[in-house]
């Protein structure tokens, strides 16, 4: 009785009602997995936050995400629907590097969500682009104006921005066609074993962790990635430059993990353990080059590495020094 009058109160306040017992088949698995597989119709996103401010309930209390389910618990609650987005311009500190009349070119610092989503409805790139140049309102998506493509949230580097509805179709054109040279510099853990070289591997939705990506050989896209050694510290970590072939979602992050050589600081793909801790995913986009879809013209531009990663990496040169 207490159970059906907790799940007629969810009800009654909206949302997907929730009611799932494990058996013996699905046990062990986390309730965050369990759940996106179990609930397919709702995103990772809702169901992660719903376990977050314990909407959902495990034997009737709060859970931890990565709780390991057993046979016969009980799940039960309510995914609240998805809150409403609303974008407003926001001052956000961001670095120009190029800007004329249709177009922008910005350093994206580490630690900024590039566009709101839930959970984060607000303080991202776009607030401050909008801030910036609020006619990029009425450019592409109303939720992601101006923006062609993304960067991580913890990944620093130049970024393009269109400012006219013509700019972004037209940005959007070149980036689908390949007509885009982009290099990045990461810090990856171990001695590559080659100063050179390539990977061609399909990436796709992880079968499981649905907030992952993954190598899929079945029903991943192409993606491909070089990379050239460009140092190499105390025989632990190796500074490289990347160029992406491809613009896969999380793409270098799950090549160079595959290789064994995962990026410094990523906490979902290279965990290491006893290794040295690092504020962020080491990882920086160094330049971006293409014809301007206006002029023609060739325009090539590149940004210095973020001071937190120039720092780290200066401070492994003074240890290789004094050794």
């Amino acid at each position: 009785m207490a159970t059906e009058q907790h799940q007629s109160v969810q009800r009654a306040a909206g949302g997907t009602p929730v009611a799932l017992t494990i058996d013996r088949q699905t046990a062990g698995q986390r309730l965050d997995h369990y759940l996106v597989l179990a609930l397919p119709q709702l995103s990772r996103s809702r169901l992660s936050l719903a376990i977050k401010h314990h909407h959902i309930l495990v034997n009737g209390k709060p859970s931890k995400a990565s709780r390991k389910l057993h046979s016969a618990d009980s799940i039960e609650g309510c995914v609240p629907e998805a809150e409403e987005l609303h974008v407003g311009p926001q001052k956000i500190a961001f670095d120009i590097v190029f800007e004329d009349d249709s177009i922008m070119l910005i350093s994206k610092p580490p630690d900024l969500v590039v566009h709101p989503a839930t959970g984060n409805a607000d303080g991202t790139l776009v607030n401050g682009l909008l801030h910036h140049c609020r006619s990029l309102g009425d450019v592409g998506d109303s939720l992601r104006p101006g923006i062609v493509h993304r960067l991580d949230k913890d990944t620093s580097g130049i970024m393009v921005v269109a400012k006219t509805p013509e700019m972004h179709r037209l940005l959007v054109d070149i980036f689908k066609a390949r007509e885009v040279a982009k290099k990045y510099h990461a810090l990856v853990h171990g001695v590559m074993p080659q100063s050179s070289g390539r990977i061609v591997a399909p990436i796709g939705r992880h079968p499981v962790n649905r907030q992952k990506m993954a190598i899929r050989e079945s029903g991943g896209k192409h993606a491909a990635t070089s990379w050239v050694v460009e140092k190499v510290y105390a025989g632990r970590f190796s500074l490289l430059e990347i160029t992406i072939e491809t613009g896969r979602t999380h793409q270098i992050r799950v090549h160079m993990a595959s290789l064994g050589h995962p990026v410094a600081g990523d906490e979902i793909y290279g965990s290491v353990k006893g290794q040295v801790q690092f504020p962020r995913q080491m990882l920086h986009a160094s330049s971006l080059g293409f014809r301007h879809p206006l002029t023609g013209k060739k325009m090539l531009f590149s940004t210095p590495l973020w001071q937190d990663m120039h720092d780290i990496l200066e401070k492994m040169r003074d240890r290789e020094d004094n050794d």
